[in-house]
């Protein structure tokens, strides 16, 4: 999951850091900026773990509890250099919150989640509105029918796009159809970009989720349903490992490519799972990843505003030595 996804920033500092993309962004709308520009733009990381570190709740209930916090954390990753920053929304769809918040109103904390993000974003950068699985299988491998999906899908894309958000980002999925599903619900539910990510198990057989959907297919389907960009994130691959799959998606002629891979591979240590990798290790990987293709970078479980600033870092050298 964006189990992962923690002051104000300094705003000077913040385009020296990601200097190759945030000091232009805001200036034209999204849709029309994702296709003029050919430079690297880097989203945030984790929001979760920085919560949790926080003794805080990972999910889209904090923006409520503690909206404080969740700003804080949009702040930091400003700070870092990131140029795109993702609404604390991930499961904040009915269907996962009938089954896992009961009482958690769906308008109410998807309309925190999108000013909290737009509030830290302010007028230099773009703000996603983040939706994921319901958590559920859809038929026929589960109970839950594409009809139903995509309304709660649909409902949660239209609160965020009230909330003002500049585009949507579906991620961490698993199953093809779900993503699929969001896709189309996004939009029926408002014109904005949308970006699509898939989780992968494997690079082997051309990069497969649990599914069995290789990263190819996924890129031409998506691509097909009218995805503005295409990608992977979570998974349980590490950075490099997703540069792989990034290359697979490249080859399917996606025109726009997204990776936002894990601080590593997911380790369990005495009950927890934790991510290892170092920030500028995490660099090197995302860095792996532009050259395979990714335009759009950012960071997923166990990433921090450390491994973003590392990778902006990175990424501005690398354009000052082209």
């Amino acid at each position: 999951m964006r189990c992962a996804r923690a002051a104000r920033a300094n705003g000077k500092r913040g385009e020296a850091d990601g200097s190759f993309r945030a000091d232009r962004l805001k200036r034209m709308i999204l849709s029309e900026f994702l296709a003029e520009n050919r430079k690297p733009v880097l989203l945030d990381g984790a929001m979760g773990t920085q919560l949790a570190a926080a003794g805080l709740a990972m999910g889209g209930q904090t923006n409520l509890t503690h909206p404080e916090a969740v700003l804080a954390v949009h702040r930091q990753y400003v700070e870092a250099g990131a140029g795109l920053l993702i609404t604390n929304t991930l499961t904040m769809n009915r269907i996962y919150i009938e089954t896992h918040h009961p009482g958690l109103d769906v308008r109410e904390v998807n309309l925190a989640g999108a000013r909290l993000a737009r509030a830290a974003a302010g007028e230099g950068r773009y703000v996603l509105g983040d939706i994921s699985s319901t958590g559920q299988m859809l038929q026929p491998y589960g109970d839950l029918s594409e009809e139903d999906a995509f309304k709660a899908f649909q409902e949660q894309a239209a609160i965020l796009a009230e909330g003002g958000v500049d585009g949507f980002i579906v991620e961490t999925m698993f199953s093809l159809a779900e993503a699929l599903c969001a896709l189309r619900a996004c939009r029926a539910a408002a014109d904005l970009p949308v970006i699509v990510c898939i989780s992968f198990s494997t690079v082997a057989n051309g990069g497969r989720t649990i599914m069995g959907d290789s990263a190819q297919d996924c890129a031409l389907t998506l691509t097909g349903a009218g995805a503005t960009a295409v990608g992977a994130n979570c998974g349980d691959l590490d950075p490099f490992q997703t540069a792989e799959v990034v290359a697979r998606m490249q080859e399917a002629g996606s025109p726009l490519l997204i990776a936002q891979p894990n601080a590593g591979k997911p380790k369990l240590v005495e009950g927890r799972t934790v991510f290892e990798m170092s920030p500028s290790d995490f660099a090197a990987g995302l860095y792996r990843c532009y050259q395979a293709g990714a335009r759009l970078l950012g960071g997923c479980c166990g990433t921090s505003p450390q491994h973003i600033r590392a990778a902006a870092e990175l990424l501005k050298k690398g354009e000052e030595e082209a």
